[in-house]
């Protein structure tokens, strides 16, 4: 895909929708979310939805590299906007030429791998935060769908039954695994291989509002706010999402279990060097009701 360097003209189909940016956002570290793009809910495996803005005249408009998947992508930020950080001039001079070369050679293996490896160092030199908190987890996610169920979105698929499927995803904003069944009736038997799954979370069930809407369940857990808390809180969803797939799949489960064991499980946010704070939060339990209390 080549970059529109012709900048002075506005798209002419973009010619009603407001956007444009006082501040060119070319050079721009972004975060993208569901409203920025129309894939998969959780969006798509190879893509981390951290991009930069390599054409960025128009924020309606506006060509971006994703820095997970190297994927080129023309996002329109104008509505929700999040950026972490910018780069030098010259490396986006650098990614354009990737660009090129890889629309000309219909290889993009250089500049995917350019392109991963620039993520991470931007990761690294931000470090962990709230406005960083999603991009965190949704690396860390990814690496439980590659290792569960490879496929073009970053969710899983469970079989719960004869005709019984549901998807599940992570709201990475409000860290919480979401699970989309195909019917309008509560599911019991779902809803108690949840709550034995994650018995940490907040179960919750969104019921149908229109007539094409399903039974949805939300499953909170606590937001976490270091990287560390980052990597508890994809272990216990891992070990949850696991558990579903031993008790509804066990068949499955077993296949998985081989190649986990033989291969090891992934977790790139454990290779991010990030200084983190010294401090160390120790839970209290809550005490056992009519224990006694000394005053």
């Amino acid at each position: 895909m080549q970059l529109n360097h012709n900048s002075a003209t506005r798209p002419e189909a973009m010619g009603d929708v407001p956007g444009v940016c006082e501040l060119p956002l070319t050079r721009a570290v972004v975060q993208y979310r569901d409203i920025h793009e129309m894939d998969t809910l959780g969006g798509r495996i190879e893509d981390i939805g951290l991009a930069l803005v390599v054409e960025g005249e128009y924020a309606s408009s506006a060509q971006a590299v994703d820095l997970g998947s190297g994927a080129v992508k023309v996002l329109d930020l104008s509505t929700e906007l999040v950026v972490l950080d910018w780069v030098y001039s010259p490396t986006v001079e650098h990614v354009g030429e990737l660009i090129t070369a890889a629309a000309a050679a219909r290889d993009a293996d250089g500049l995917r791998s350019y392109s991963r490896g620039l993520g991470l160092k931007v990761l690294e030199r931000i470090g962990f935060g709230p406005l960083t908190r999603p991009s965190f987890l949704r690396i860390g996610f990814r690496d439980i769908c590659r290792d569960l169920d490879l496929h073009e979105g970053t969710s899983i698929r469970f079989v719960l039954g004869p005709g019984r499927l549901t998807r599940a995803h992570l709201d990475y904003d409000a860290c919480a695994l979401i699970f989309r069944t195909a019917f309008r009736e509560q599911d019991v038997p779902l809803e108690r291989g949840l709550a034995e799954a994650f018995p940490l979370g907040d179960l919750r069930r969104q019921e149908p509002v229109e007539a094409a809407d399903s039974i949805v369940y939300h499953v909170r857990l606590p937001i976490p706010t270091t990287l560390a808390e980052t990597r508890s809180t994809l272990a216990s969803m891992r070990r949850g999402l696991v558990g579903l797939m031993a008790r509804f799949e066990p068949k499955r489960f077993t296949a998985l279990e081989s190649l986990i064991d033989t291969f090891g499980a992934r977790e790139t946010l454990a290779s991010l060097q990030i200084h983190e704070p010294l401090d160390r939060l120790v839970r209290i339990q809550p005490p056992v009701v009519g224990s006694r209390v000394v005053h």
